[in-house]
């Protein structure tokens, strides 16, 4: 189902629930479901892509502890797709989401490293605290600038941003002539995964429980508002169809990150520094979810509300299926652009402490190319270019699916330069896809 705008005529084109029989066999059930076509395609491709490299890497790829990696090494790319999914449906695009991470994280880095132990003392409780929100005001500053050229002065975005690419990464550098900043703040690091910034096995059930209870209540109200305004209703097999898989997903995710466990050495440290007791056999710590991952989920959700439940997500869609049509109804696109990339910004701003936390470390070339696999992931989750369809989980998916073929390669021992051919090809694989797509969808 993509985030695109519907008139109440198109959803009430029909008061009779779909037959389980319509198209017959699985098309059918698919059509029955309201499925997105486009995104199990998405999920299948990336189901075999993981059974190749597991198969080419010696079943190394498919273990607790690589998909841990990958999803901690997909986080930050993640985040910054579900904004720039809101940036290509209103036809605009962002080639500065890598430079603005950098010139973010270099900032945090000074501020942590350098500036707040003089006045704070180093490892200060409120450093953390401090050195997001200036990350942030910073991001949101930055995005807003950048919007305001692009929303009231005119200027394409593609050369707005163009320019951001080569005006942020000279600002990441000048911050400190191209030093690297380390030692960051122990608590800020707990944002970047590790061992220490997991949430631990008993915790990551719970979230887990709390992610299928939002996945329940999501589509069971969503259900009762068809009823409420009389739209045509599934049967209501294919939503608890829909309940079922996702919630099986979900704790399958969570029973993989449970059985990773921490090295030994790691985990006796961890124990001494919070005062456990270590047992004569020794401490046995499962990693569970990492932070970023967490972080990830609380984004989605949050930017899926705002695609589907609120007026500015509708607003989006509209400005991006037609922007004049939209204009002349009333919709101020001057301010919605502002207002998309202000949130990009902030977007960037999240990414940099999930980066920088990571390295436990600020380098000048921290988001170098992260502009093309955030555009890429977009794209590759079925965000169109040519404007008004795309979905949030789409963007995280192609996150997934460009980051997968990374690590995969990067185990198999594949050059740096064949993995970036790669990763081109199915970029451009991904845009004829959309094409063709549409092109159906058109007939």
């Amino acid at each position: 189902m993509g985030d695109r705008v519907q008139s109440l005529s198109d959803m009430k084109q029909s008061k009779t629930p779909a037959s389980p029989g319509t198209g017959g066999g699985i098309t059918g059930m698919v059509r029955t479901m309201e499925l997105d076509l486009r995104l199990l395609g998405m999920v299948g491709a990336l189901l075999l892509i993981w059974i190749v490299l597991d198969l080419l890497t010696g079943g190394r790829f498919i273990t607790p502890r690589n998909l841990f990696n990958l999803s901690v090494q997909t986080a930050s790319v993640a985040v910054m797709a579900t904004g720039m999914v809101f940036v290509i449906v209103t036809r605009h695009i962002d080639l500065s989401v890598g430079s603005v991470l950098g010139v973010i994280a270099m900032v945090m880095g000074v501020v942590q490293a350098e500036i707040l132990p003089e006045v704070l003392g180093f490892n200060h409780p409120a450093s953390w605290i401090i050195t997001i929100l200036v990350g942030l005001c910073l991001g949101l500053l930055i995005g807003a600038l950048q919007g305001w050229v692009i929303g009231y002065l005119a200027v394409p975005a593609f050369i707005v941003t163009l320019g951001g690419l080569l005006v942020w990464r000279g600002a990441a550098w000048w911050v400190t002539t191209g030093r690297t900043v380390a030692p960051l703040d122990s608590t800020f690091i707990l944002f970047g995964g590790g061992v220490a910034g997991t949430l631990g096995e008993t915790a990551s059930w719970v979230f887990g429980a709390f992610m299928a209870a939002l996945v329940l209540y999501g589509i069971l109200r969503g259900r009762r508002r068809r009823q409420l305004f009389d739209f045509p209703l599934k049967p209501l097999w294919a939503d608890w169809l829909n309940i079922g898989v996702l919630t099986l997903a979900i704790f399958g995710f969570v029973a993989a990150m449970n059985a990773y466990p921490v090295p030994a050495r790691a985990a006796k440290r961890l124990a001494e520094a919070k005062g456990w007791e270590i047992p004569e056999g020794g401490l046995e710590l499962m990693q569970g979810i990492a932070i970023p991952v967490v972080i990830v989920a609380l984004v989605a959700i949050a930017m899926t509300v705002v695609a589907r439940r609120t007026k500015f997500g509708r607003y989006i869609f509209a400005i991006g299926g037609n922007p004049q049509a939209a204009e002349l109804s009333g919709i101020d696109t001057r301010r919605m652009t502002l207002y998309i990339f202000t949130m990009m910004g902030g977007l960037c701003a999240i990414s940099a402490v999930i980066a920088s936390a990571r390295l436990q470390s600020a380098a000048n070339d921290l988001g170098t190319l992260d502009e093309l696999r955030v555009i890429a992931a977009a794209v590759i989750g079925g965000t169109s270019l040519a404007g008004g369809i795309g979905t949030i989980y789409g963007a995280i998916l192609g996150a997934l699916v460009m980051q997968s073929l990374q690590s995969g390669m990067a185990l198999i021992g594949t050059n740096t330069s064949l993995q970036s051919i790669v990763i081109g090809l199915v970029l451009v694989l991904a845009v004829w896809v959309d094409q063709v797509y549409r092109r159906r969808i058109g007939e």
